[in-house]
């Protein structure tokens, strides 16, 4: 009884403090005042991005197979994926994130399927966003571009042709695990393919496998992976907000 007393209470207290409320300036909150950032012009870099490559040089990133410096090849702004040399990784980690990655597919077309213009971008060196031709290139649909590898297809199919500029902007939320290394909330990425959302808010739910199910260890923050699949995919203006 007491309970249900205390309640309505509550509720007709909450009710009055709506009702004397009459002037708009009361409910507005001038504090804390957000930061002013310098939005680029079009795809260009804002002004608190941390720039991962900006066409002249790899020194944002090492090579995944043993720490050393990034051996793909860097011409014309751009950086190719060099075959002989494997992954690579940034430097820095990071958790949260913004991320804006522009890639070209080869335009002189190679393979079929998974076998044409694969590369893959990784957040937390882990959860894979496909890069992959599939401008007129039938694959399986939780593998083609723009989907998180093995786990979620992209909405739609925003493909440019080969060789064509094309990007994404990704938004990562990372998955957080608690001290006993039990995971307690997912991670989440959305993402816009040439401006096209296509995985909107969706739940990563593990590590992007190949093979067999997604893994759950818990871990910290993280590099951001660009694989070597054989194919001569090139990237350029590359850059990371941290959220």
């Amino acid at each position: 009884m007491k309970n249900k007393l205390f309640f309505l209470l509550f509720i007709l207290s909450s009710c009055s403090m709506r009702a004397q409320i009459t002037d708009p300036v009361a409910t507005e909150v001038w504090s804390p005042e957000p930061r002013v950032v310098t939005p680029g012009a079009g795809t260009a870099v804002p002004s608190d991005a941390i720039v991962l490559f900006d066409g002249s040089n790899l020194n944002e990133w090492m090579s995944v197979q043993d720490s050393s410096a990034a051996r793909w090849n860097v011409e014309g702004g751009a950086m190719t994926v060099n075959t002989d040399a494997g992954d690579i990784m940034t430097k820095r980690v990071f958790g949260d994130c913004q991320l804006h990655v522009e890639f070209s597919e080869p335009e002189v077309v190679v393979g079929e399927g998974q076998n044409r213009g694969n590369s893959g971008i990784f957040l937390q060196n882990r959860y894979e966003v496909q890069v992959l031709d599939c401008y007129q290139n039938r694959t399986y649909s939780n593998g083609q571009t723009a989907s998180i590898y093995k786990q979620s297809i992209p909405l739609v199919n925003a493909c440019r042709p080969p060789g064509q500029w094309q990007y994404y902007d990704i938004i990562y939320t990372a998955p957080r695990f608690n001290t006993d290394g039990i995971k307690v909330r997912p991670g989440f990425v959305t993402v816009l393919h040439n401006g096209v959302l296509v995985q909107n808010h969706t739940e990563i739910k593990g590590t992007t496998e190949y093979i067999g199910l997604p893994q759950n260890k818990a871990h910290g923050k993280g590099a951001i992976k660009l694989q070597d699949h054989d194919c001569l995919v090139k990237y350029r203006n590359i850059w990371i907000r941290e959220l």
